[in-house]
């Protein structure tokens, strides 16, 4: 393994306590808050959760927002709704690679090859359900908007404890795509979608509230490293119940948190291992397709691009007659794609014991052996295309944008505060607003809550419907 550019040590090791987990219950497809459900005979969960997942307005909504390039006019350009399909593809190419050598081993029966792979499939339809307008740049907009109002407080943000405050301040895509899937769309507050344990499983890759994120002290280490699935949180405070409950069913090793009293103030959980696999599928595809679109915005040109994906090619006897550069792009893309999934199919295969027991630490593509050509790809990216000039100007923009909605609509909080939750005590304008924007206000009956009420809109919002919403409500 390749230590030059991620600086990371893997030394498995079981965390003390655990015990492996088992794929009977890893790839349990029984529904959350749906004790009634009974599997369909050529209809299984985890392919009616695809479904859910392709069906559902916030799915739709990832067709008008920023992938990489906020805004852009060229059509050929990333958005997250096709970066999330791309995703899945890949995820299930992942499933069946390591579903068919897990069977081989005699692990899985051959009939869970296909549970796995739908299950990553699933998975990784959602990945990014639950990010905001703007790519990440409106998740550091959102969480910068509340730090700012957070640090001068008054109204309904002045209530909002400090054991919450940490949610909104580091707004988290991962952990609002938790709350999408299990309580705001179809069930709502009923279990979300509903999705298979398994599906929720394969989707989490930070098992972690962010209260309980912030005081995990050394064991969130495995012998030097930082466990992967604390990098970031996954879940809100309120739903610290559900993903528990999730965990439960997939058998997922906890660690409970001790504070300094002696008093357990919360758990974190170790991941499933077909979170592993989506989130390789998506780092896979994010940094090769960053590249292809990076030509074809002219950011980078073919011969590095050519250079950089070369090594990460998977080997082909074909001859190819290609004339045009971007056809070469193509193949080579394509290429890369294969040579990254099999290398990171073999680094789940080496790493099998750790992943199982919850001690392996880092992604699949830190432990593979292209870790160091997706170093120098991210670092071109890092170097050429996410500081354009272009992208950074829209990105001001962007957050701009998303601090005026907030702006906008923190006021409508603070006349429902003052008058009890009460809709029909709003002033004239608030009642008129919500109209305008259907804002969710039959979910904000109390600080906490309203306040989510809030930044679902807000990261709910498509790229252009953020920037229509801001000429609305800017003052």
């Amino acid at each position: 393994m390749q230590t030059d550019v991620f600086d990371v040590l893997i030394e498995p090791s079981e965390p003390e306590g655990k015990t492996q987990m088992e794929w009977d219950q890893l790839l349990k497809l029984e529904r959350l808050n749906d004790l009634n459900y009974v599997q369909r005979p050529y209809r299984p969960a985890y392919r009616q959760d695809i479904d859910r997942i392709l069906f559902s307005q916030p799915f739709r909504r990832l067709a008008n927002k920023t992938q990489v390039h906020p805004l852009y006019d060229n059509d050929h350009i990333h958005h997250r709704l096709i970066h999330s399909l791309e995703v899945a593809t890949v995820g299930h190419d992942l499933g069946v690679a390591v579903g068919s050598w897990l069977a081989d081993e005699e692990r899985v029966k051959p009939s869970d090859v296909e549970i796995i792979a739908g299950l990553v499939q699933a998975a990784c339809m959602a990945h990014d359900i639950g990010n905001p307008p703007f790519g990440h740049s409106g998740e550091t907009a959102i969480g910068s908007w509340f730090a700012d109002r957070f640090s001068q407080a008054d109204g309904v943000l002045a209530e909002i404890d400090g054991q919450h405050r940490d949610e909104f301040m580091a707004f988290e895509g991962n952990a609002q795509g938790f709350r999408i899937l299990t309580r705001t769309e179809m069930y709502k507050n009923q279990g979300g979608l509903r999705l298979a344990f398994g599906s929720l499983g394969a989707f989490t890759k930070y098992p972690v509230a962010a209260s309980v994120r912030q005081q995990v002290g050394t064991e969130g280490t495995i012998k030097g490293n930082r466990y992967i699935g604390l990098k970031k949180f996954g879940f809100f405070e309120n739903d610290i119940g559900t993903f528990a409950a999730v965990a439960e069913e997939l058998g997922l090793p906890k660690t409970d948190v001790v504070s300094d009293r002696g008093t357990t103030v919360g758990s974190w959980w170790r991941r499933h291992p077909l979170a592993f696999l989506m989130e390789a599928a998506d780092d896979i595809c994010y940094n090769v397709m960053d590249l292809e679109d990076a030509y074809l915005a002219g950011k980078v040109s073919f011969d590095q691009v050519c250079a950089l994906l070369k090594p990460v090619m998977a080997k082909t006897n074909r001859i190819y007659t290609d004339d045009e550069e971007a056809d070469v792009i193509s193949r080579y893309r394509a290429l890369a794609i294969k040579g990254a999934i099999d290398a990171c199919a073999d680094a789940f295969k080496d790493n099998y014991d750790a992943i199982m027991s919850g001690a392996f630490a880092v992604s699949l593509v830190e432990a593979s052996r292209v870790a160091s050509e997706f170093g120098a790809i991210k670092k071109v990216a890092k170097q050429r295309i996410f500081s354009a000039p272009r992208k950074t100007e829209l990105e001001v923009l962007g957050r701009n944008v998303i601090c005026r909605v907030l702006d906008g609509i923190v006021p409508l909080l603070d006349d429902l505060h003052r008058h009890g939750w009460d809709k029909d005590k709003l002033s004239s304008y608030h009642t008129q607003l919500v109209r305008a924007l259907n804002f969710p206000i039959t979910t904000a009956t109390n600080v906490y809550d309203a306040v989510h009420a809030m930044t679902d809109f807000v990261s709910g919002m498509t790229d252009r419907y953020a920037v229509k919403v801001a000429e609305m409500v800017g003052r």
